[in-house]
């Protein structure tokens, strides 16, 4: 017998009780990695779990690895799932990952992940150098040693010396990310605010702050915010998930195959911050321009299957 109890909500009480099995789904995850890893770290280790900064203990980065994949499941994969089938009854029907796409779309969306870099560095460069008030010198502090955290534990993440590191961190980085963000933030919460407003374009950008404010990276949080917006656009213009999930995999796989290679001495150390010296208004302007180009290339490629408004409820 199917359950419907939760199919006639509105919006706003659909965004609440969305909010409360994220947290449920996050929660039970932990606790139950947490008691998970006891027969391997022991008792003591696990109560020590959070003051954890040793990092350049390779114990403590694959613990740390380890949780981020426990995070990426119980926060972003699953609530979705659940909430597909409370919500709407078919699961795949309502995360649109029944619709397909085209092949010329694929390749279209290759070309606009790597014109897109030069933009996004120029942007994220400048949100970089952001500058607060004296009076906020207190949150300018608490935000700058937030990101110094984040970056560090990037860097310790990316930097892995054999290939069976590298296909991990795409596994860990770009493809579960890809999968549960996506799901989460296009399927579901991009879904809610389009019907809160009746607007595509307000469930896009409002969907696209809520998913740069998550990450609590603030002096990155435009660059994100922008991805988040190309992921929106893509998943309207295509009706497919599929689209941006694909996107979100290659962007964050360029980044983790570059740090690879740049370890390696296969590549210059410089190529991954195209964008972001002082006379690069240019390249950013021209990566924009075709970034505009491309994205609606891929509408035009789509046409006939882009969302259409949905009004009830």
């Amino acid at each position: 017998m199917a359950f419907t109890a939760f199919r006639d909500m509105k919006p706003f009480p659909q965004l609440m009780f969305s909010v409360f099995v994220i947290l449920v789904c996050f929660l039970a995850f932990m606790i139950i990695s947490v008691v998970a890893t006891i027969p391997f770290l022991g008792f003591d280790a696990l109560m020590n779990l959070s003051s954890i900064n040793e990092l350049t203990d390779p114990g403590t980065i694959k613990v740390l690895k380890y949780f981020q994949v426990v995070q990426a499941v119980g926060l972003f994969i699953v609530p979705p799932i659940i909430l597909g089938r409370l919500f709407y009854g078919n699961i795949s029907e309502y995360l649109f990952l029944n619709k397909s796409f085209t092949s010329a779309s694929v390749l279209l969306v290759v070309v606009l992940v790597f014109v897109t870099a030069p933009f996004v560095n120029f942007v994220g460069e400048i949100n970089s150098n952001m500058v607060f008030p004296e009076w906020l010198s207190g949150v300018e502090q608490w935000m700058k040693s937030s990101e110094e955290k984040a970056e560090e534990i990037t860097r310790v993440f990316l930097k892995v010396d054999t290939y069976g590191g590298l296909f991990f961190n795409l596994f860990m980085i770009a493809f579960l990310p890809a999968i549960g963000e996506e799901l989460l933030f296009r399927g579901v919460i991009q879904r809610i605010f389009t019907k809160m407003t009746y607007n595509h374009h307000w469930g896009i950008w409002i969907t696209a702050i809520l998913f740069s404010a998550l990450h609590m990276q603030f002096y990155g949080f435009v660059p994100r915010m922008f991805l988040g917006v190309l992921f929106g656009y893509l998943l309207v213009w295509s009706g497919s998930i599929w689209l941006p999930i694909f996107a979100h995999f290659l962007n964050n796989g360029f980044a983790v195959i570059t740090m690879f290679m740049i370890d390696k001495n296969m590549l210059s150390p410089g190529i991954d911050e195209v964008g972001t010296s002082s006379g690069s208004y240019y390249m950013a302007a021209i990566s924009l321009g075709l970034i505009v180009v491309f994205m609606l290339m891929i509408k035009r490629q789509n046409t006939g299957t882009q969302l259409k408004l949905e009004i009830k409820n």
